[in-house]
């Protein structure tokens, strides 16, 4: 009797010890953030309150800091105030602070706490992401005192309450491919119904002044949704060889996971906030961290996927041969092209030999399908560009193709509206009309008002500043060769 007594209490033991080892206590609490209930409630309240208020959009990922609450709380709180929704799922993704691997750990064994109580993690999914990949897999070590993720729960409980669901993600490697692997795994859940939570500072140790210059670069190679120019911002942030930056971003592995999932999707990256340590009254600006805070929804602007990039780079290379080895204008056919393709957009065309530039002609305000321009201005530019003899047949070989596609305008009533190197100008008076593409602006190093300026004089012929009773335009250009579709 008494050996069935001591088997009963010793499952029992072995019962309580697997739950309480399943349970991932606060690693940070009194630390970063304060262990009492009723003060960190209050002062998330307070944060969420006084945070800045911003459109509404339907978010599909944050991208947050994970520093001391004193120091980072009022950027992240930014970013969290602008949810407005529940979500199935909220995949909290953060890069290790403490262990490497060449992976992946999900939290599958049990919930997450804090002071505000259990977080539920949905072990089912996490566990199916283990089972599916070689790069999942679980650490305990991982998560035991990571901090990265554990801070963003506050803010979680404070907004949704109990009803919650979070798969937490560590990642350890810095192997580009596995990143990839990482990010391929994760896609699938990637849609309107989960949430992605991005955990990472910024710029960690340089002066003041360097981290806003490091910072913004790296936040700005973000918003162009494309993993390939986040890395060369990481990489000419590094190259700067700037005092004592030790790294732009420490969790870029999980940054780049996201971008690796979004690049050729129609999603935006919207800068909500930007600060560093010497903002808090704890700082010291001889040595700084860096903290942004940023949104990411599907973009309503006009976007091109990589496939149809594609389709427009064939047709521009058949066109160019069918022009110029068969002296014939290509014939496409309409029920195979893509329906974006059908818009009437301007787009230019530029011809390359061994990177000099052979061609280059365009249209702004086409009454024809994209793709019929595509064909018009590749033929334009090889035979009718008069700063160049037409294109032989022999130079086929070496003839490089690049397209930009001019996206719809949109009307604007202040110059403020205007991003240099981002936006073209077109300014319409009367019957007169001219534009500037956006990289004029960033070449000749002039400010708005003398892109708008030069452009009204020059190119509309109205004088410098005919353009202040004029209309106002801006438009974005699609630029892309097939080295970038290579990248991609």
């Amino acid at each position: 009797m008494r050996s069935k007594f001591n088997i009963v209490q010793l499952f029992l033991l072995l019962f309580l010890f697997e739950n309480l080892y399943a349970l991932r206590p606060a690693a940070v609490a009194g630390s970063f953030y304060t262990n009492n209930k009723s003060q960190l409630q209050t002062e998330i309240k307070t944060l969420l309150r006084n945070a800045k208020t911003f459109e509404q959009k339907n978010i599909n990922a944050l991208i947050v800091p994970h520093a001391g609450y004193v120091f980072c709380a009022n950027v992240a709180s930014t970013a969290y105030k602008t949810l407005n929704k529940r979500y199935k799922n909220i995949f909290l993704i953060g890069s290790s602070h403490y262990i490497s691997f060449d992976g992946a750990s999900i939290y599958n064994i049990g919930d997450y706490n804090t002071p505000l109580g259990n977080v539920k993690v949905n072990k089912t999914l996490a566990t199916k992401l283990i089972e599916n990949s070689q790069y999942f897999t679980f650490h305990k070590d991982a998560h035991k005192k990571e901090h990265t993720l554990e801070v963003q729960l506050p803010f979680l409980q404070t907004i949704y309450g109990k009803d919650i669901n979070i798969i937490p993600i560590i990642i350890a490697t810095s192997n580009l491919g596995t990143i990839k692997s990482i990010a391929k795994g994760l896609s699938p859940y990637f849609n309107d119904d989960n949430l992605f939570i991005i955990s990472t500072d910024l710029s960690h140790y340089p002066t003041f002044d360097d981290a806003n210059s490091v910072d913004k670069k790296t936040l700005d190679s973000l918003t162009k949704n494309n993993p390939q120019k986040f890395v060369e911002a990481l990489a000419k942030n590094e190259d700067a060889k700037i005092e004592a930056l030790q790294t732009s971003a420490c969790g870029w592995s999980s940054l780049l996971t996201l971008l690796y999932i979004t690049n050729n999707k129609p999603y935006k990256y919207e800068i909500l906030e930007y600060k560093n340590s010497a903002h808090s009254k704890y700082g010291d600006k001889k040595k700084v961290v860096g903290y942004g805070a940023m949104r990411v929804y599907k973009s309503d602007e006009f976007f091109l996927t990589l496939k149809e990039k594609q389709e427009l780079l064939n047709i521009a290379n058949l066109s160019l041969y069918q022009a110029i080895a068969n002296k014939k204008k290509l014939v496409v056919d309409e029920s195979k092209i893509s329906p974006k393709l059908k818009e009437h957009l301007g787009a230019f065309v530029t011809l390359h030999k061994n990177k000099i530039l052979r061609g280059c002609i365009g249209t702004f305000g086409p009454d024809k399908p994209l793709y019929k321009v595509i064909v018009d201005m590749t033929i334009e530019s090889a035979l009718h560009d008069t700063r160049f003899k037409e294109v032989k047949q022999s130079e086929l070989k070496d003839i490089k193709i690049e397209i930009s596609v001019l996206t719809p305008r949109k009307k604007i009533s202040s110059l403020d509206e205007i991003v240099i190197g981002k936006h073209g100008i077109y300014i319409k008076k009367g019957s007169k009309t001219g534009t500037y593409l956006p990289h004029v602006a960033t070449e000749m190093k002039w400010d708005t008002k003398e892109f708008v300026g030069n452009c009204s004089e020059e190119k509309v012929g109205i004088g410098y500043n005919g353009y202040k009773d004029a209309e106002l335009f801006i438009y974005e250009a699609i630029v892309f060769d097939i080295k970038d579709i290579l990248k991609d």
